[in-house]
């Protein structure tokens, strides 16, 4: 056995393991004719999320829709101008009557026709100063929609960020399983070979081969899962979905995040709770207008008209004439409106507009509880997932190492082939958590950014 060590050292090639098989596996090899696919970073991902994205595009709509709304002629401090025409025609068959005539006076198909246009203005110059509050309830309306515009952004640049680091990681686990593979057939041809000088059992050969199409059994799957990994960034991105593309930024975790900015940037950036404190400000307005409408409404009116009417079946004596009548000039004058009593009907309004009011400061209190409850877990979460990065991370190193000597205890036949498939599973298992838990730990630190309002900047 001693000789049969001794000429398998000198037969085997004495190369750096790693470079054992002279070529992957042609499964693996990717045709000459085929291009790469083009790379594509992060912050290229973003600007197209922030183009395409249809909840983004959705959101900026109903922006758009708050802005058009901020107008004083919306909030009632304009006057209101119409102006009307109304043209009639009439076809009458008449019978006249009188004590002083025996024989009655009839007309037939009698025409008559009317014409009445006007130009009508109204103007409210005072209901309880409503139509100020209602303009500063549209103004605020507006900074709200901005505000869950502005969450829309953040959430969306979450969830790309997301998708983008996600593809890292599954292209990270593609290059372990490649390296995976290329012991697996490392293997086979230290076992084919040993099997030629009669150090080894065929058997070994075919063991060796299961456990290389295990690998290659979970490469193909690891392959469908950075495929639907694309796929979901591609669907963010609002582009078609089986657009190619190649990761251009690496998966690395900022580890100087301190809890207590994050907890200030809450308290002035997040848009969750500038939007729940202009809820509380909205309401406010509500409870203001209906207060406003136990005041007088005071309005002006004015107008300019012509009224002119041809009557032709009117009668003079007992002939048939026709009477032409002509009005036309300008009117003008005041209004005014008293609430006197409605059936306690605003009172009634103003009661549900206060609880309305109390309501929404007690969803800015549960908002703002929620978001510390969120920020004390992420941190925590953060942290947590450090502590693990850096046990995964010397733990990877070790793993290599024990698969480096491993192989080469197997070249020289100081090992089975279970303790070498054994040793290579653990590698494989360690680089698979290390890309697992750095991903968490980059999901924990963006979650931070988005409560602290940081992730988009203004």
């Amino acid at each position: 056995m001693k000789f049969f060590r001794f000429l398998l050292f000198f037969l085997l090639p004495l190369t750096n393991l790693a470079q054992v098989p002279t070529a992957r596996p042609r499964q693996l090899a990717r045709p000459a004719s085929v291009a790469t696919a083009p790379a594509l970073s992060l912050q290229q991902a973003i600007a197209e999320a922030l183009q395409h994205n249809y909840g983004i595009l959705i959101s900026r709509k109903d922006e758009q829709v708050a802005a058009n709304n901020v107008t004083r002629g919306n909030a009632g401090q304009l006057p209101v101008v119409n102006g009307n025409f109304t043209r009639t025609f009439t076809i009458n068959n008449v019978r006249q009557e009188s004590s002083a005539r025996p024989e009655p006076s009839t007309a037939t198909a009698a025409r008559s026709n009317l014409l009445n246009t006007n130009v009508a203005a109204t103007w409210t110059i005072f209901d309880g100063f409503g139509m100020f509050i209602a303009y500063d309830r549209l103004k605020t309306l507006r900074s709200q929609q901005q505000a869950i515009t502005r969450t829309a952004l953040e959430e969306t640049v979450e969830a790309v960020t997301n998708a983008y680091y996600d593809v890292v990681r599954q292209a990270g686990k593609i290059t372990s399983l490649e390296e995976a593979l290329k012991i697996g057939q490392a293997r086979i041809d230290l076992t084919q070979a040993q099997v030629k000088v009669g150090v080894s059992a065929k058997v070994e050969v075919l063991t060796a081969q299961v456990d290389y199409n295990a690998d290659r059994s979970l490469f193909l799957q690891q392959q469908q899962a950075l495929s639907a990994a694309k796929i979901t960034l591609n669907n963010l991105l609002g582009r078609a979905p089986r657009i190619d593309f190649e990761p251009s930024d690496s998966l690395t975790v900022t580890r100087d995040l301190r809890e207590d900015a994050i907890t200030a940037g809450i308290k002035t950036n997040n848009p969750r709770l500038l939007q729940a404190k202009l809820g509380v400000d909205v309401a406010s307005y509500d409870r203001r207008l209906v207060r406003a409408s136990r005041f007088p409404q005071v309005g002006l009116t004015t107008g300019y008209g012509l009224n002119r009417n041809v009557n032709g079946a009117a009668f003079f004596g007992s002939q048939l004439v026709t009477n032409t009548g002509r009005t036309y000039g300008l009117n003008y004058g005041i209004t005014a409106t008293v609430p006197i009593f409605d059936g306690f009907n605003i009172r009634r309004q103003e009661q549900n507009a206060r609880v309305v009011e109390e309501q929404s400061k007690l969803s800015l209190d549960q908002t703002n509880l929620q978001l510390d409850a969120n920020a004390a877990t992420a941190f925590a979460q953060y942290q947590n997932f450090l502590q693990l990065l850096d046990l995964e991370e010397a733990n990877i190193r070790l793993a290599r190492q024990n698969v480096d000597i491993a192989l080469e205890r197997y070249r020289l036949g100081l090992l089975t082939p279970l303790a070498l498939r054994e040793a290579q599973r653990n590698q494989l298992d360690a680089e698979t958590r290390l890309l697992d838990i750095r991903y968490s730990a980059k999901q924990a630190e963006i979650a931070l950014r988005r409560l602290s309002g940081g992730l988009v900047q203004e």
